[in-house]
Parts: structure tokens; sequence; C-alpha cells
């Protein structure tokens, strides 16, 4: 024998040797098992047992001991993967380039950047004035705010209209729960002025002293007061502008492009109403622009003496856009400016003095439609494929011919571009750096491809991998969704997934039901009585790309958060056969209890997306899909499911009950970890880099099923 082969031979024993150790050091670890404490769930005499009800409380020691257990199992089940996770979180860190800025935009006489310096977790905001060569001005920066702060979020800026103040907000728990305050731009002092509980955003009116902003219901977190603050008053005294009472919509307040008015939007997943008010007459009462009217959904931008508003009036289930005097009292006066198109969506609009800019959806793709108000000369931006994402950027001038917009595809990095509307040139201002030196677009291929539904509707998949990947069913491919909420998974371009992508990975976006990736029909077809739609569109898209050979059941896995982690739990149950592994993280997974919840965040404001569960039609259909109900004694894939103690959005006790009761009814020897960050909320960690090493975490999870660990 050979000296090379006998090395070979050696390094295979004791490979396999290693293996085998790992595999039984793995079988000693016990996982934590939940006690069952028993609470009767009774509801249109219909009785549940729930057995991890105690879960709840993130006030009892016991819970937070077993939170803290099951991230021992974890971190003791995947030490063998720390060194890798490591290496994945600096692969995907040195992609990014960390002394980056934002395209500068100019706004009152000020141009506006922010900035990231290397080594640094937060931004800094700064201004230059007149000029980019003028002096920089920092507003805030986030590093030094950040510190001793194990989660940190600045939000809600905004300068007042004399540029010499701005007010901002703070959270620093991680809830969406926020602290304003004032900023003097030309001393740098932050003014005595200080309110808890907003929401983040504050607007000012034109006087440069008097503050509109939005309070939060302390229980629900719901947005539901706007109140008027004075500088330099006592904020206790504040005035009560407006009070939203209907449990089922929630406010915010802003301001038009015009600086002419303040608005109160108050919108319910169905259902709008706008009040406005002459921006210069802080102290005048808001009037109502239409009243809320069941079903009627409506955004207002003004322009020239005219609110334009983009309405599903008259039964215009895409949308239409209209337009009415700003003096107008009632819808009486609204106009047709561009009718209803049952194939195309419309998502938005700009305003230029010029130019209306309308943002459409058709066939599933972005469109950007440019209007001269002459009537004449209308155009599209032309865009070459299929799996890219187009939109309206950062415009805050209406006297310029100039569009700015943001493209990216899957394969090609974001982009920052200005177009000139009149000449049709374009410039790009910037182009995502994909640092590392590996990176060349080329290299990889995308496709748009149709699955056809249980039901024979076309769902869209888009895909990207490299090139070098044959169609012979043993890639392993991350499947993604969303599904929820009218919320379009655009195909857009992410440098983290690369790591997946040059290890072999196929990535996938289901473009399922219960998005308006298609058109409004698409979302109203994924909701309520229609909501398993998605799941189905989900499984029959996993069905699609295993029988196209782009994957096979040992090696497909999904992903999911939130909404998306619903549909993520409901897929286990329904088809957990067609699924190596499963990522579901912050998963709104206990549906009927927390739509029946009326105390918990964004249950009331729900209704109309899931349905009202104290409606027996509604409850059953919850029933029959909540994944915490319909858990039974079945194999389930691989699984990694995250939470946050402190979310708000989806209450850390939804994925814990539901790998609580998943351990005990799973019939398989497959990995099932739960990992709670105990410092953080919905969105995971504040930090950039911080967000990466959670993103480490799971595609280690992935690479390690695959058995690839470099």
């Amino acid at each position: 024998m050979n000296k090379s082969l006998a090395l070979s031979l050696v390094c295979v024993i004791f490979a396999t040797s290693c293996q085998k150790k790992e595999a039984n050091m793995s079988e000693n670890i016990v996982p934590p098992i939940a006690a069952k404490k028993d609470t009767v769930l009774e509801k249109h005499g219909d009785k549940r047992v729930d057995p991890y009800y105690w879960l709840n409380d993130r006030e009892n020691p016991e819970v937070i001991q077993y939170l803290k257990d099951e991230n021992e199992y974890y971190q003791k089940m995947t030490a063998h993967t720390q060194a890798f996770q490591k290496d994945l979180f600096e692969e995907m860190k040195s992609r990014i380039k960390e002394d980056d800025e934002s395209v500068p935009y100019l706004y009152n006489g000020y141009y506006y950047i922010t900035r990231f310096e290397t080594g640094k977790e937060y931004p800094i905001y700064a201004r230059k004035k007149g000029s980019l060569t003028a002096k920089e001005e920092i507003m805030f920066d986030c590093n030094e705010m950040a510190k001793g702060q194990s989660y940190f979020n600045l939000g809600g800026l905004n300068v007042s209209e004399d540029n010499k103040l701005v007010s901002f907000s703070t959270d620093k728990v991680g809830r969406r729960i926020y602290t304003l305050q004032v900023k003097n731009l030309e001393t740098g002092e932050l003014l005595s002025d200080k309110i808890e509980n907003v929401s983040g955003a504050a607007v000012w009116a034109n006087d440069n002293k008097t503050l509109f902003y939005t309070t939060k219901e302390k229980v629900t977190l719901r947005s539901d007061k706007i109140h008027k603050h004075v500088l330099g008053s006592d904020a206790k005294k504040d005035e009560l502008v407006f009070h939203e009472k209907d449990e089922t919509f929630s406010v915010y307040i802003a301001k038009t492009k015009t600086k002419k008015f303040l608005v109160i939007n108050s919108s319910s997943t169905l259902t709008s109403e706008f009040q406005i008010l002459d921006a210069n007459k802080p102290t005048d009462r808001f009037n109502v622009f239409h009243p809320r009217t069941r079903g009627l959904e409506y955004n207002i931008s003004h322009y020239n003496d005219h609110f334009y508003i983009v309405t599903n009036k008259d039964k215009a289930t895409n949308f239409k856009v209209m337009k009415t005097p700003d003096t107008a009292t009632t819808s009486e006066n609204w106009v047709d400016l561009i009718p209803h198109n049952a194939a195309v969506l419309i998502e938005g609009i700009e305003i230029f003095k010029n130019y209306l800019v309308v943002e459409e959806r058709s066939n599933g793709l972005n469109k950007i439609r440019i209007m001269p108000w002459s009537g004449s000369g209308e155009y599209y931006l032309p865009f070459e494929i299929e799996t890219y994402s187009a939109f309206v950027g950062t415009n805050v001038d209406f006297d310029t011919d100039i569009l700015r917009y943001g493209y990216q595809s899957l394969a090609t990095p974001y982009s920052v571009i200005d177009f000139n509307m009149k000449t049709k040139t374009k410039e790009v201002k910037k182009e995502m750096a994909v640092l590392g030196g590996k990176f060349d677009k080329n290299n990889y291929k995308e496709e748009r491809v149709w699955a056809t539904a249980t039901d024979g509707t076309k769902v869209p998949i888009s895909l990207v991998y490299r090139k070098e990947v044959k169609k012979d069913g043993n890639n392993p491919l991350l499947q993604y969704a969303y599904g929820s909420y009218g919320n379009s998974m655009d195909p857009n371009f992410d440098s983290t997934i690369l790591s997946l992508l040059d290890r072999g990975f196929i990535y996938a976006i289901a473009h399922i039901r219960g998005g308006e990736d298609m058109g409004r029909q698409w979302y109203e077809d994924g909701k309520l009585l229609k909501k398993k739609n998605t799941f189905t569109d989900f499984i029959d898209c996993s069905k699609f790309l295993i029988e196209q050979k782009y994957t096979n059941p040992k090696k497909l896995y999904a992903q999911g958060g939130s909404a998306g982690g619903l549909l993520m739990g409901a897929v286990v149950n329904m088809a957990p056969e067609l699924y190596n592994g499963v990522i579901a993280a912050v998963p709104f997974v206990d549906v009927v209890t927390t739509m029946l919840d009326e105390t918990i965040p964004l249950t009331t404001g729900e209704y109309d997306e899931w349905g009202n569960p104290n409606d027996k039609e509604y409850y059953d259909y919850m029933k029959s899909y909540s994944p915490y109900d319909n858990l039974k004694a079945q194999n389930y894939p691989n699984m990694l499911v995250t939470t946050g103690l402190h979310d708000s959005q989806v209450q850390y006790w939804e994925p814990a009950k539901w790998v609580a009761k998943l351990r005990t009814l799973k019939t398989d020897k497959n990995l099932l970890f739960l990992d709670t960050n105990m410092d953080a909320g919905h969105g995971g960690a504040s930090g950039r880099f911080e967000a990466l090493k959670e993103l480490a975490k799971e595609f280690s999870f992935l690479l390690d099923l695959e058995g690839i660990e470099k």
C-alpha cells in the first residue's frame, strides 16, 4: 500500500471516528422539557387544553430559566459549528464596505448623509449646508448614543423648517416604544423637552416650535393618540389632538411634500381616514378629508392646490388615481385621473412640478411610469430582466426633472440612480459595493419560473444560483416566502446569500398568495377564509422545484419569519416530508389564542387580515390551520426556531410554546432548536454586525445539515 493511500485511509477512519464520537456526544445532551400546566381555553363551546400557556409570563423566573435552558441546549448541540459560525460572520462582514455612506439628498438648503465608519455598528447622521464641499455637521453619532446598551435604535428624525432643531426618538429595548427628544443643531444641546411612550416619528408645524406626535396604548402598543407639544411647555399637559378609539385602527401623523398640510392618517387593514390641517395654523382643528367608510382605502398627496388620491373607490380593486381641489369637502369632487386597470396594481405616486410618477405592478413586476403634466409623451422606465426590483427613492424636491430610484436584482447589487425625466438619461449615483474580491454577478444565473398551485393558479418563483449548478435534483435549495399583509417579496439583492450560493445552494423566493406580488386580488386570495392558499402555494412551489430537478426532499430547506413563520409552522404540519430543514424566525404560530387576546399588540388591528375568532366561522377556520393547535405525532424536519424576549410583534411565548409541544409529539430524531435573544425584539439585534452573527447561526444550521463545514 502506498503512503498517500494509507494516509487517506487513516484520515477517513479518523474523520469517521470523530463523527461517531460527535454523534454520541450529541445523543448524551438532553433537550429541556417544559413543565405541563394545563390551562383550559374555551370559546364557542370548544375546549382547547394548553399545557404551556404559563410560558406567557416573562416576569416568571421559571419561564426565563426555561428559555435559558433551551439556549444552553442549542449552544451545546451546535458547539461543533461555533468556529464555522465565526468564519461565516467574518465572510459576510468582509463583503460590507465598512466606511460606507448613503447618496446625499438635498432638502431645504442642506445635503443629508447617513454614513458608517470602519468597525462601528451604528450609523452617523450628518448634513452639509448648501454644498457637498461644505463642512460636515454631525447631527447624531449612534455609536456614542448606543454605548452601554445591548439594544439601540434611533428613529423619527425630523428637522424644523428653519433648520435649527431636530426631533428624534430612541428605543433601548426593542419593543418599538420610543422616547422623543429635541436637539438644537446650532449649539448641540438637548432641549429639556422629553416625551415617553411615543411611536417614533414626530412632525413640525411651520412655526418651528410646535410638534405633533403619536403615543401608544400601554398594553396593546397600538398607536392610538395624536398629541401637540409646544417647545418649553410641560409635556404632561400636551393637548390631545385626536384619539383613535376604534381598536382595529392605528394612527400616524405626517406633512405633505408641499409643506402646506399636516395630515393625520387612521387606518385598518381595509379602511382609511385622513384629517388635514394648514401647517401654518397649528392651533386650528384638523378637518376630516373623507370620513371612514368600511372597505374604502385611500392615500393623499398634495400639489398645486389639489390633492391626488390613490384609492380603491368605486370597486377599483387594483386602485386608481383621482384628484380634487384642496378646498373640496366631499368625495363628490373627486375625479378620475388614472382609471382602474384590472391587470395593473397602482402602488403609489410621486409628484414633481412637471411630472407625475406612478409606481405600478403588473405580471408580478415593478414598473415606473413617467407622466408629464402636459398630457403627452408618457413612458415607462425600461427594465430588461424578470428578477429585478425597482422603486422610487427619496425625492423631496418638487422643482426638478430628476427622479431618484432604486434598482437591484437577485444577482445585481442595489443601485441608486438619478434619472432625468426630460432627457431620459440616467446617472448611477452609487452601486452597493460587494467586497472580498470574489463577487462577479456574471457568475450567477437568475430565473423566474411558474409553479401550478392545487387550484390551477400559476405562482411565480424567483431563483438565483451559480451558473455551474446542474439541474440534476441534487442541489441544496433554500426556499423563502412571507405571504401576508399584501407585502410583496421582490427579488432583492442580498450579499449574505452569497455564502450559500457559493457553497452550491440555490435560493428561491416563492411569490405566494397573501402578498400583492400579482396584484391586489393576489392578496385577497391569501387572507381571512382563503388563508390556506398561502400554505398550499408554498407547498406546491416546493413540489414544482423538486419535479423540475432543482432539488430533492433531502436537500430542500424552507425559511420564513413572523407571518412567514406562521407559514413555516403550517407547511411542516401539512407536508413535513418535503423538507430536510426549516428556519422559523419569530414565528406567529399560536394563531387562535393570540387573536382571542385583545391585550396583545396588533391583535385587534388584524381582524381584517386573519378574521375575528369571536366569530365562530373564523374561529373554526383559524383552528384548522394554526400551527400550535395542529401539531401531531409525526416526523418533522430539522428545525431552528428563533425569537426575542422583548418582541412586540410576535410575543416570545408563541415559538416557546410551539417548541415545547413539538418536543413531546415529534416522532423523529431530527434537530429542534429554540434560540431566544434575551436582549432584542422583533427585528433581532440592532447593530449591523450583530445582525450578521444571527444570520451566521442560521446559515451554519443549514450548511451543517448538508455536511458542509467550511
